[in-house]
Order: C-alpha cells, then sequence, then structure tokens
C-alpha cells in the first residue's frame, strides 16, 4: 500500500520516487527526505538507503522511540547517524565495544564530521575536554561505555548538552533475559531522566519477543515500537561440509573459488598452524589473533584489505572495522558457539553484492569438543569467587579499594601463573560482570598510569639530585589527585606542555623515577583492561546470584544447540534456517545454499528419470508398431523381423516377447509370426 501511493505520488508530482517513499513509507515531509538523501550521498556516498534503514530513520525523524532488530553489517550506523545530521544537536551512542567507538569515531572525523568518545582508557583530563567539546562545541557524535554514565562528570555535564538522539547500540544487553546482560546498561534508564525529552532508538542483532519487550520496558518506552529488518543474504550461498581431513576441502575452496577469504579458527595456535600449512602449498596467507602487537595486527589487515594477502586466517578478534566488500568466501574451520557469531562472521563475505560462499567444515568429533568446550566455561559458584579473589590480588587491590577503576589487565600472563583454563576465566568474568562487580573490557588504547609507592612525607626526604625530576614531580602532584592511593591515569603530553620539556624526555624521567622505585609506572599501551564497578569487597561478601549462573548457562546452552543443529540440519534451507532464528518466520529458501542445491538436484535426477522411463515407452511403442505392420501384411519369423527393423536385435526380441504376452501376436505352424484376430 505504501509503495504503491508513493508511485502514485512520484508520477504525479513528477518527483524522484525515492523522495515519495521517504514521504509516504518514512512519514516524513519531502524536504527532510530530500536532505537526509542528501546528506547519505554527501557523506558516505550512496545513493539508496538499504532495505530496512528507511523504516527505521523515518521513525526517529518522527520522534518515536524505536527498537531496530538489524543483521550485523546491515547498515545500524547509519539509522543514527544521518537523521543527526539534518537536526541540530548531537547523538549520545551508548555502546560496549571501544573498538567499535574508536572506528566509527576515526572514519566520521575522516568525513569531516565532529566526534569523539568517552571509555575507560582515558585520563580525566581527555574525558573533561571531550565533555566540554560536547557542551560548548559543534560536536555531532558521543560515543560512550555504558559503565561512564555513573560517573558524576558526566551526569552532570549531559544536562546542558543538546541532544537529539539517544541511540544504544547492543541494546540485548539491558534485558536479564539476554544471552550478554550488563548490570551498566541499567544505568541508561536514569539517563533518560536527565534528558526526558530526547527519542531513543534501541539496536540489536537478535532480540527474542521476551528480550524486545524486556528492552523497551527497561527503556522506558512510550508505547511499544519494533522494526525488524530482512536478515536474507540472497547472494551468499551457505554450505556445511562433515569431513575429518578439512584441510582437503579448505584447499579445494580456496582453489576453486576465485578472490580473496577469511578462514575462522577458535585457536591462536591453529591460525599459525593453518598459515604454515597454506603458505607451504603456494597461497599467500596471513593469521590474525588477538595475541599479535597492535600495530602487527594493523599491517596484517592492511596488506590483506589490499590485496597483497589472499586469504586471512584469524580467531573472532578478526572483525572490527573491517570493511572490504569483496570478500568471496569465508571459512569457519571451527565451529561457532552461536548461529549470531556464526551469521555475524560469514556475513563479511559478499558485501558487494556479489555470489559468495560461507562454508562450515565440520568434523565427527566437533560436537564432543563443543560440550567439552561448554562444560569447562562453567567453573562452580565458588570456583567463581576464587577467581575474583585471584583477579584483585593479581592486580595489586586492596579490599575496600577499587571503585569505578579500570587497570591493564594481561589475561594470558593470569592464567599461566594461576593454572586457569582462559574460558574457564572469561566466563568468571562474565558473571561476575552481570552481577556488577567487574567487567573486562576488550583492548584498547590505554593512557601512560603511575602510582606513587613513597608517602607524601618520605617524598619530600629523598634526595633528588637532578632539577628536571623536582620539577617533573611537583608538576604531577599539582595536576593529578589520588597518586598516592591508587594507579591513575596521566597524559604525557599534558606533562610535557606543562613542564616545557619534550614528551621523549618525560617518559625518560618517569623510567627513572620508577627506576629509583619513586613511582610504579605503567607506559600507555594497547591491552585489555578490568573495569571495576564496585570496590573490592572480601571473598565472603561475594554474591553470585545462582539464578544469573543458571539463566546464563541455560542461553549458552541453547546457543551452542541452535549451532549444532544448523550444523547437523540436511533438510531445511541454510538462509531459512537463519532467518527463522532471528524472528523472521516468512522466509523463503534461497535456491543456493548446499541444501537447496541438493534439493535442485534430486527434482532433476527424477525429472530426467521420468523422462527417460517415457523415452523409453515411446520408443517401444514406435517399434511395436512398426513390428504389428509387417505382420499385417504377411507373417514373418522372429530373424526376419529382425532383418526388417533397423533397431538392436535384442530389444525387438523384447518387444515381440511384449506383444506375445500382452496377446497381440502368436507364433504359427509354421514357426512364423502372426496377428491374432
Amino acid at each position: 500500500m505504501h509503495i504503491f501511493s508513493a508511485t502514485n505520488i512520484a508520477k504525479k508530482y513528477q518527483i524522484p520516487l525515492f523522495f515519495s517513499i521517504f514521504a509516504v513509507v518514512m512519514n516524513v515531509d519531502q524536504n527532510t527526505g530530500q536532505r537526509l538523501h542528501e546528506v547519505l550521498a554527501k557523506y558516505w556516498g550512496y545513493n539508496d538507503f538499504r532495505p530496512g534503514q528507511d523504516a527505521i530513520i523515518g521513525s526517529v525523524i518522527a520522534g518515536c522511540d524505536t527498537l531496530a532488530l538489524m543483521p550485523t553489517g546491515g547498515g545500524k550506523s547509519l539509522t543514527y547517524q544521518v537523521p543527526t545530521m539534518i537536526r541540530e544537536g548531537l547523538c549520545i551512542v551508548i555502546t560496549p565495544l571501544i573498538a567499535l567507538m574508536k572506528d566509527q569515531v576515526d572514519r566520521l572525523r575522516k568525513m569531516g564530521i565532529p566526534a569523539t568518545a568517552i571509555h575507560s582508557g582515558m585520563s580525566y583530563t581527555q574525558i573533561d575536554i571531550a565533555l566540554d567539546n560536547c557542551v560548548y562545541g559543534d560536536m555531532k557524535f558521543l560515543y560512550v561505555a555504558p559503565e561512564r554514565l555513573a560517573t558524576e562528570a558526566f551526569r552532570l555535564r549531559v544536562q546542558r548538552m543538546k541532544v537529539s538522539l539517544l541511540a544504544v547500540d547492543e541494546a540485548h544487553c539491558i534485558s536479564q533475559w539476554g544471552y550478554d546482560f550488563r548490570p551498566a546498561y541499567l544505568r541508561i534508564a536514569e539517563l533518560r531522566r536527565l534528558i526526558p525529552k530526547t527519542p531513543i532508538l534501541a539496536l540489536t542483532a537478535s532480540a527474542t519477543k521476551l528480550v524486545a519487550d524486556d528492552i523497551m520496558n527497561q527503556l522506558g518506552f512510550e508505547r511499544p515500537n519494533i522494526l525488524r529488518s530482512s536478515f536474507s543474504r540472497p547472494n551468499l550461498s551457505y554450505s556445511v561440509r562433515y569431513t575429518d581431513d578439512k584441510n582437503e576441502q579448505l584447499l579445494r575452496v580456496i582453489r576453486n573459488v576465485e578472490g580473496s577469504g577469511i578462514i575462522y579458527l577458535n585457536t591462536r595456535t591453529g591460525c599459525e598452524q593453518l598459515v604454515d600449512i597454506l603458505q607451504k602449498q603456494g597461497i599467500t596467507a596471513s593469521y590474525y589473533h588477538a595475541g599479535l602487537p597492535h600495530a602487527e595486527r594493523d599491517i596484517r589487515q592492511e596488506e590483506w584489505t589490499t590485496g597483497k594477502v589472499r586469504i586471512m586466517v584469524a580467531t573472532n578478534a578478526f572483525g572490527m572495522g573491517i570493511d572490504k566488500a569483496d570478500v568471496r568466501f569465508v571459512v569457519h574451520y571451527s565451529m561457532c558457539d552461536s548461529l549470531e557469531n556464526y551469521y555475524q562472521e560469514a556475513g563479511r563475505a559478499g558485501r558487494d553484492g556479489k555470489r559468495s560462499y560461507a562454508l562450515l567444515l565440520a568434523a565427527s568429533d566437533d560436537n564432543q569438543k563443543i560440550s567439552k568446550r561448554f562444560e569447562a566455561e562453567f567453573p562452580p559458584l565458588e570456583e567463581i569467587k576464587s577467581i575474583y579473589e585471584k583477579i584483585c590480588s593479581y592486580l595489586q587491590v586492596a579490599i575496600g579499594d577499587g571503585l569505578y577503576s579500570s587497570m591493564v589487565f594481561n589475561m594470558q600472563d593470569f592464567c599461566q601463573r594461576e593454572h586457569l583454563f582462559a574460558g574457564k576465566v572469561r566466563s568468571a568474568l562474565k558473571l561476575l560482570q552481570q552481577n556488577g562487580y567487574m567487567s573486562l573490557i576488550e583492548e584498547m588504547d590505554n593512557p601512560a598510569r603511575i602510582l606513587f609507592t613513597v608517602s607524601r612525607d618520605d617524598l619530600y626526604k629523598i634526595r633528588i639530585d637532578r632539577q628536571d625530576l623536582d620539577h617533573i614531580i611537583r608538576t604531577i602532584l599539582r595536576r593529578y589527585n589520588g597518586v598516592f592511593t591508587e594507579f591513575k591515569a596521566i597524559d604525557e603530553r599534558e606533562l610535557a606542555t606543562l613542564t616545557g620539556y619534550e614528551v621523549e624526555k618525560v617518559k625518560e624521567l618517569l623510567k627513572r623515577m620508577w627506576q629509583m622505585r619513586i613511582i610504579r609506572y605503567i607506559p600507555a599501551n594497547t591491552s585489555p583492561m578490568i573495569f571495576f564497578d564496585e570496590e573490592r569487597l572480601p571473598t565472603k561478601d561475594l554474591y553470585i546470584s545462582p539464578d544469573t549462573y543458571l539463566h546464563r548457562k541455560e542461553l549458552i546452552s541453547e546457543r551452542f544447540n541452535s549451532m549444532v543443529e544448523y550444523a547437523d540440519n540436511t533438510t531445511i534451507c541454510r538462509s531459512v534456517l537463519l532467518q527463522q532464528h532471528f524472528g523472521d518466520h516468512e522466509a523463503t529458501p534461497c535456491g543456493i545454499c548446499d541444501i537447496c542445491l541438493s534439493e535442485k538436484r534430486r527434482r532433476k535426477e527424477q525429472a530426467d528419470s521420468v523422462n527417460a522411463n517415457n523415452e523409453a515407452m515411446g520408443a517401444n511403442d514406435k517399434t511395436a508398431e512398426q513390428i504389428l505392420a509387417l505382420l499385417r501384411e504377411e507373417a514373418y519369423t522372429a530373424r526376419e523381423i529382425m532383418r526388417k527393423i533397423s533397431c538392436d536385435p535384442s530389444f525387438i526380441a523384447q518387444i515381440i516377447d511384449k506383444l506375445k504376452s500382452d496377446g497381440k501376436i502368436s507364433l504359427s505352424h509354421e514357426g512364423k509370426l502372426i496377428i491374432n484376430e
């Protein structure tokens, strides 16, 4: 109805159909539709919105609270970025993915759009500057981690900002029924009360009806409003191959499908070993995982993006910021732990709309491996408490300290030191996060941090020979509070400005003070961090809700099972199976997955068999008629008939036998064939 009406409007007023669709479907005026289109073309270079984006943008423009269910890679960011660009004020984007924040901010700035971010890895000075820019500057986008919403500095400044839209990414994190519930997300409701007239756009790639209803309730929607985009990828051929020789199947794909590809594995060691195998086969390949230095990862991704390397073998750390449209295939060498993750990673193939392939390699023992991994990731509640205590000791956080602090956390070093399985530690951290104690923040750029190891009184008693050391110490003490009680983030560039030294000189002095055991100094680095949502508690006071534990175990089990069912499926179109998983129960078969192609082959074989039978029957009828025509003229022996008809003698003998059994001909006393009257 809407499209039909829009078409009529376009014809009547001789205006582009695009604008009339905006006017009708999006419920916006003609001028607004044109401005949205101009912004899309000017900054992003697109002529049209993707299916589903227009309806969401229309809802946002109308000022409606909106829950948008969109697939990863479906263009979620445009649904809040484009409408923000045609209105006054800024958009606050809440997301737990710090790597995404940085990626989005960098992209927006390259396009000339003012954007900034606030997260736990920033110094107080950097946060102050960012917030001031949002209050007094022309900032259009502020990306913020949910943990920052609780700070007084943020709460005071946000009330002075002109906020036109509040966008919540990964919105399922606010629901206790979601698989990734995060207590920090509950603070969004408090933020809404500070900016009550601002509409909200909640975005998620998947949500059951229960989760969707809970999201809207927790975010205080005025009325239910869910918009769902299609999860269909009509150019992407999904397939599963069960084999105990994955390398042979993998090489077949690489050799038969042209273009670049991604191969996903679960382990870092597996990535490195597989790259060695591929390179020995003459295939340009590189590996990517979180164990590589940040700069090294950037180089490897750049080499793959520009085509210097054809194949990227990676863990799930490879994903954020991938902007390569011509990926022809994605192979999962290891089975994912959920269909959500599989869909996201497989969907990095074929973003240019051309035929591409998503292959899952499954072995006979994969289900057993998944089960073991699943069990290992759910330690007993007492063991979770033990891991909490060990993490606090590892980070040297005393009981009663640590509230709202963030500290560098080397997961690999911690696990080796404590002889713990990384998956078990991550699961424990997830449960600790869901119970509001601490959060593991993904790898990010962290500022330098210092902590004085001597008291203020003892500091003045220390004889410092160099004047520059005394100068920087006094500068630090004037600029930063609390440096005698906990690690504080410092800005080495700011210290350089305040002291008049070069940045390298500041770093040299800090290292010297470290060597003199005046301070503990952590240089700026790129690594994961632990954020303390609460002060450290005595282990006996730590409470992990059994309901939270059991609920998370049930949800993770469901996610594992859905992945196994997808792999074991032999009857339902894989695209349909995926779309149904994300709530689209009207999906139609894709026609190009392994299940659809198998069904096509079966039908063709069936049709060929029928045709062959029909052809055989036609040949039988024709030969039988020839035999009867001859016998109507006179009687012949079987041998004489074979000489007169150009055909295989054995075939003629079969037809004669058939005519005799049907009673149409018989053998005379003279030994000749005659027609029965």
